[in-house]
């Protein structure tokens, strides 16, 4: 009877939880999905992009912060369903509007219900999966974030065909605004609340026969936290910029269709998809052999590796696409050219959607894996506040990359702006490969070490 009810519950629950964030995420991105098509209608310049899409990120940094922080406190269900229900809101509202200030202040009341979308999903995994498999179930459900990118872009595309934007963002509001009742019935905090045992108590008297707990200032004074949020920081910038402005670029200096943009974003999308299912595998894999201790996570090594596969793919895309294919064909085109024949698509659409998958996979891996670092290297009693600290610095780098990332655009070029991007992706590889082996355990020092 346990193992049935549990199964049934983490079930029903994890695709609750699974959907209402694919929707959480792609009512997030909308804007982005059909920008093309709100630049046709409206007059709206780079900076004009920025300021909307960074006022977004501004308030989902502060809110997903304060949820993180508070989330012990707050129902999961409560605080992910009445997110959900605000962000569906507000794609209705954004879409009766026309003007630059409006959209603003409208997609940062957006970024405010986005940031109660991942702290109760966090807390609800904690509650109902044993922490050997926490990794994994992490990266699963960050997944749902992939395959609203992955979709997203092609099926807006497909619907611009038949409806305009305002009436794009009007039915995925609704339809986001609608799930939020699903969740609030379905989800259920912990085990407890359905007549099961909690997971969790064995762990909990474990804590209380060890040793006392670290103070607040113990655990903001840990070197290795604050190396997490720059990591952190750095990668969601740099990823949010691809993502944000990957299409136009495409567009605007390589000389693209808005299709072959969409599609990238597609590719990019299911590269994240596999990315963030190996690294919660192959990480977890990583632990169980080695354990975790005070010095050197076992989740490092492969936080690195896929670091410098972001660094890699973006130079390739940036240096390799060109408007115009090169009279002597360069060396992808020569290896891609009997793929091209077989699949009767150009060598320049399979190069550029394999670079998008190359890059979504290498991006989406070390997002899942910063969160659950956090997580688990932190003090018993901070672990949430660990897990709100790096995502605030995340969001700060994802904010970089709106208004001041359109602004170099603005005043050089895309190019530039991406090459920008490139170089600090590479001195923050050199740093975390130089620091692999650093205490990584935050909070108090025992006596033993």
């Amino acid at each position: 009877m346990g193992a049935t009810g549990y199964g049934y519950y983490r079930g029903t629950i994890f695709c609750c939880m699974f959907i209402g964030y694919m929707l959480y995420f792609f009512n997030r991105k909308t804007f982005s999905f059909v920008m093309p098509a709100v630049m046709d209608e409206i007059s709206l310049d780079k900076d004009d992009l920025g300021l909307i899409t960074s006022s977004q990120t501004m308030a989902y940094a502060i809110s997903k912060f304060i949820s993180g922080v508070l989330s012990d406190q707050i129902s999961a269900r409560w605080l992910f369903s009445i997110g959900l229900f605000v962000v569906g809101a507000i794609n209705v509202v954004f879409s009766w509007s026309s003007t630059v200030n409006m959209f603003a202040v409208l997609w940062f009341v957006n970024g405010l219900g986005q940031g109660c979308g991942w702290p109760p999903c966090g807390k609800v995994l904690r509650k109902w999966f044993e922490p050997s498999q926490f990794g994994t179930w992490w990266s699963v459900l960050s997944c749902s974030m992939n395959m609203a990118g992955s979709l997203g872009p092609i099926l807006v595309t497909v619907l611009l065909h038949y409806y305009d934007w305002r009436t794009i963002l009007t039915m995925s509001g609704i339809f986001c605004a609608a799930f939020s009742l699903v969740t609030l019935l379905l989800v259920k905090n912990e085990p407890k609340d359905v007549g099961l045992p909690s997971l969790v108590v064995a762990a909990k008297k474990g804590a209380k026969r060890g040793i006392s707990e670290s103070t607040l200032s113990e655990f903001l004074l840990s070197p290795f936290l604050w190396v997490l949020s720059l990591g952190y920081l750095v990668v969601f910038g740099v990823k949010t910029a691809a993502t944000d402005w990957g299409q136009l670029f495409l567009m605007q200096e390589k000389g693209q269709t808005a299709l072959m943009g969409s599609t990238y974003m597609s590719a990019l999308e299911v590269g994240g998809f596999l990315g963030s299912l190996a690294s919660g595998f192959i990480s977890d894999r990583a632990v169980a052999r080695r354990g975790l201790g005070t010095h050197g996570n076992p989740r490092h090594g492969l936080l690195i590796v896929m670091m410098a596969g972001m660094y890699i793919s973006m130079y390739l895309f940036r240096v390799t696409i060109t408007p115009e294919i090169p009279k002597e064909a360069p060396l992808w085109v020569q290896v891609l050219h009997p793929l091209s024949v077989l699949l009767g698509v150009s060598e320049r659409e399979i190069w550029i959607l394999s670079l998008g998958a190359m890059f979504g996979f290498s991006s989406y891996g070390p997002i899942a894996l910063f969160g659950v670092i956090a997580s688990e290297c932190a003090p018993p009693n901070f672990c949430g506040t660990s897990h709100a600290i790096v995502a605030l610095m995340a969001n700060v780098g994802a904010f970089v990359a709106g208004l001041p990332f359109s602004t170099v655009a603005k005043q050089h070029s895309w190019d530039m702006a991406f090459w920008v991007a490139e170089v600090l992706m590479a001195a923050t590889t050199v740093l975390f490969f130089l620091v692999r082996n650093m205490r990584t355990k935050m909070g108090r020092r025992e006596k033993t070490e």
